[in-house]
């Protein structure tokens, strides 16, 4: 008996019904839906880099993700067919449409604070936090001190990174503090250590996270790699990964998990870009041990396609998760429940760059078929540790 929890990250479904409070350029999210504007572009013709025609989904569909897409927003895509999982729509209720949000409410604790944001004006940064800054690296300015998407923000201010040695730092709708650096001429560990430092001042802030962005390259040649960290604050009370730990269980973390949560509750970590951590999950499913829990977050829906604003990026992505999966599911143990589901949405069709308020899909395989109908976020986490035989924590009620 094992539980692999997968998030698809930014695969919102529409339909949150606060969306009204949540802006992107200062527009709200009222309407925004990822899932169901990607298929509406590809029905039309409108997402054709990469591949082309209707959006194909098959083994997505088959576990329900257009049924609980129509019961999220009021559509009518899905086919007649009934699905072979449960499926469900889950609405957040944590003030937020960011990565931890999202996570620590699937995980079972809806933040208990709210985060703090940096105003959309430049410089964005108090005095205070900038010159701490250059304090821990040793510099005599910032770059950047602004919102922006970070590919533009290598565009813009990569040269003067290297010529000056100053860090870009930047922020976006998120609680987040990012610094992007030059993996030779400024130095990955040194990227490492300073946002490291950073996060004891920021943390106290309630800034959820400081992201480490390396590059390398030369200008108009600059790419990130994949040596991401997040700096994250650690949840205040238990969650998922700490109930199955401390039940003498094992967690695996693929992807930025481990990030997420500070390490809480966490045994090993495995990383990489998307087709690496699935290849990851590949091998747990054949390896992970009895009643062990393995949590993943697949991202690139969300950094290289969301925020980018690629549809026909996004739908590839898609039909490759779903490809992709076809092949792991036949693989679970009889007794294996595996619940894929999202963290907030990115609507590619959306204005501006940032998250998108929106439900989630919560898809189960193992557990039978049936309409879960509208859950919460940590309904999640309680049906896990109902599936493992672990105590629960928190407000969520399993679904099982």
């Amino acid at each position: 008996m094992r539980a692999f929890l997968v998030v698809m990250d930014s695969v919102g479904i529409g339909g949150a019904p606060d969306a009204a409070r949540f802006f992107n350029d200062g527009v709200p999210d009222s309407g925004a839906d990822t899932l169901g504007h990607i298929l509406d572009a590809c029905a039309r013709g409108e997402a054709e880099a990469g591949r082309s025609g209707p959006l194909h989904l098959p083994t997505l569909d088959a576990l329900g993700l257009f049924h609980a897409a129509d019961l999220a927003s009021g559509g009518a895509r899905a086919g007649a067919a009934a699905p072979c999982g449960l499926w469900g729509a889950a609405t957040e209720v944590s003030k937020g449409k960011d990565t931890p949000s999202g996570h620590w409410e699937l995980a079972g604790l809806p933040v208990p604070w709210d985060w703090h944001y940096f105003p959309n004006t430049s410089p964005a940064f108090p005095e205070d936090v900038t010159a701490e800054v250059c304090r821990i690296a040793g510099v005599d300015g910032i770059l950047a001190n602004c919102h922006g998407s970070g590919t533009v923000m290598l565009d813009r201010f990569g040269a003067e990174h290297i010529r000056t040695g100053q860090p870009i730092c930047y922020t976006s709708a998120d609680s987040v503090f990012q610094i992007a650096a030059h993996e030779e001429h400024f130095g990955l560990q040194r990227l490492l250590d300073l946002c490291e430092a950073l996060a004891l001042t920021l943390h106290k802030m309630k800034v959820g996270r400081v992201i480490a962005r390396p590059f390398v390259g030369e200008p108009g040649n600059f790419t990130r790699t994949g040596n991401r960290h997040d700096y994250a604050i650690q949840p205040p009370e238990p969650v998922l990964t700490n109930w199955v730990q401390d039940a003498g269980r094992r967690v695996y973390a693929v992807g930025k998990i481990g990030d997420i949560f500070s390490m809480t509750g966490i045994d090993e970590v495995r990383k990489g870009d998307d087709a690496t951590l699935m290849g990851h999950l590949s091998d747990l499913i054949d390896g992970a041990e009895d009643g062990s829990l393995t949590f993943a977050n697949f991202v690139e829906f969300d950094s290289l396609y969301g925020h980018r604003r690629d549809v026909s990026g996004y739908a590839r992505h898609l039909e490759w998760f779903d490809a992709q999966l076809a092949a792991l599911l036949p693989r679970l143990r009889d007794d294996d429940m595996l619940v894929l589901t999202a963290d907030h949405g990115n609507d590619p069709t959306w204005i501006g760059t940032d998250h998108t308020r929106e439900r989630v899909p919560v898809l189960v395989a193992g557990k039978g078929a049936g309409r879960l109908g509208q859950i919460a976020f940590t309904d999640v986490a309680a049906s896990i540790a109902a599936h493992l035989g672990v105590p629960a924590q928190g407000p969520g009620r399993s679904f099982l």
